[in-house]
């Protein structure tokens, strides 16, 4: 079992254990110490605008340079960007420094392989059995060499830009987009009014410590105020390192990632570009995107909740569209990870193709009320064994019927379990969540 590693990186509260200045040093080493295995190699370093990236950037740097590796280094930018600049740049492998959607007190650390994927768990265990072994730096005549690559933004918005067919025209469509204070505050002006469309930009202002304050793909009120003030044709939210999309509509309501998942998949069935006619989603996908997916007869698969989860089980069946419903989009045939702004330009591509808005695409899947209870516990639950939670599960499966579901699962991020109903009846699915819960607690 990984020490360190949890399903999307490290990450922690910053100054705790491991999320320190001497971890990130000696992480540093440890990869680079197992990249250096295979001969010469270079990484490149990205980080989100939290106050500590400072701190980390320089700690990861002076570790990959005492084993050798050289180091890229790429400011602030998205967490897809160093993915896909990971390949561009033709590095070993890529560094996040970003504690995603979570507020500045946290931080941590992601990596991407050389192909922009998400490091797999050999390579994770590899590198914590790393840390077992002394830290030595390699004599001064092989110590790596750093740099600042300038030109990285601009890479990435010509990579967002061409994401999207030449056609679409974005030209009359007024769009607020939320930057979360986080990595996308000096991009997303470029891509969109670069691409036509009128653009009002909010929380691009960062300053160490505003990130997802407020605001964000996790906090949607000041966006979804803005859209209704300035009468907007939409808004887009983007979280703290950008990989993941929330959108609102003309009429301020939320369009989250499993009614943008299904806006995507129905366009690109018609346009003959959903490959293998698949979709994969996780155990949380809404029960209403399932049917909607069903009725236009577009095969869905069934991950683990998280988005690695998600892209393996794309990768083995061949699809190119998966996602969850907080916000993280993969399409694969565009980017190795979930990406807030490609993600987004898909949505505005079938909006200037169809000459609907995003209500009316949005409203083609009717979503189910889903209700979500997390139960704090200090010790790890059996769940299986546990015989009352059992027998009120099976009555509450009974009252939901076809048109409802149960889904109780341990977090792998927190100590909680979470408790999710979903169903047509939302008294129904309150009551039932309300029910299992109390019986955990």
């Amino acid at each position: 079992m990984a020490k360190y590693f949890g399903t999307d990186g490290i990450r922690g509260e910053v100054g705790v254990s491991p999320i320190t200045a001497d971890f990130f040093l000696k992480l540093g080493w440890a990869v680079g110490s197992v990249l250096s295995e295979k001969g010469k190699s270079s990484v490149v370093i990205g980080k989100d605008t939290r106050v500590s990236g400072y701190l980390f950037e320089s700690a990861l740097e002076a570790g990959f340079l005492s084993a050798g590796v050289d180091v890229n280094l790429l400011g602030p930018m998205p967490t897809p960007a160093v993915a896909h600049l990971t390949k561009a740049y033709n590095a070993s492998a890529g560094v996040v420094i970003s504690a995603s959607h979570n507020h500045f007190e946290d931080n941590g650390v992601k990596f991407f392989s050389s192909k922009g994927f998400k490091f797999n768990e050999e390579c994770q265990h590899n590198i914590e059995e790393k840390f077992s072994e002394d830290m030595v730096s390699v004599g001064s005549q092989f110590i790596g060499k750093a740099r600042r690559r300038e030109q990285s933004v601009g890479r990435y918005i010509e990579f967002c830009k061409l994401s999207i067919d030449d056609y679409v025209d974005l030209s009359g469509l007024n769009i607020v987009i939320d930057c979360a204070n986080g990595a996308t505050y000096h991009i997303v002006e470029d891509v969109f009014s670069e691409l036509g469309a009128n653009i009002t930009v909010i929380n691009n202002d960062p300053d160490g410590f505003n990130i997802n304050l407020n605001c964000g793909a996790t906090d949607t009120d000041n966006l979804r105020d803005t859209v209704l003030q300035t009468g907007a044709d939409m808004g887009i939210a983007f979280d703290g390192d950008g990989d993941r999309l929330i959108m609102i509509d003309s009429l301020g309501e939320l369009v989250d990632g499993d009614e943008t998942i299904f806006i995507i998949a129905k366009f690109w069935k018609q346009q003959g570009r959903l490959l293998k006619n698949t979709v994969v989603g996780t155990k949380m996908s809404n029960l209403g995107m399932r049917q909607a997916l069903k009725s236009l007869e577009i095969k869905f698969i069934e991950a683990d909740v998280g988005d690695r989860y998600v892209l393996e089980e794309m990768i083995s069946s061949g699809a190119t569209l998966g996602g969850e419903g907080s916000g993280h989009i993969i399409c694969l045939d565009k980017c190795t990870t979930g990406d807030g702004i490609i993600s987004a330009l898909q949505v505005l591509e079938v909006i200037s193709s169809t000459n609907k808005n995003l209500n009316q695409l949005k409203s083609e899947m009717q979503k189910f009320p889903q209700v979500m209870i997390n139960i704090r516990t200090s010790e790890k639950l059996d769940l299986a064994s546990h015989k009352e939670l059992t027998k009120i599960r099976k009555h509450v499966e009974d009252d939901l019927g076809e048109d409802g579901r149960v889904l109780i699962r341990v977090s792998g991020t927190e100590p909680v379990v979470r408790v999710m109903v979903e169903g047509k009846d939302l008294a129904l699915v309150q009551s039932s969540a309300e029910k299992l819960a109390a019986t955990l607690r």
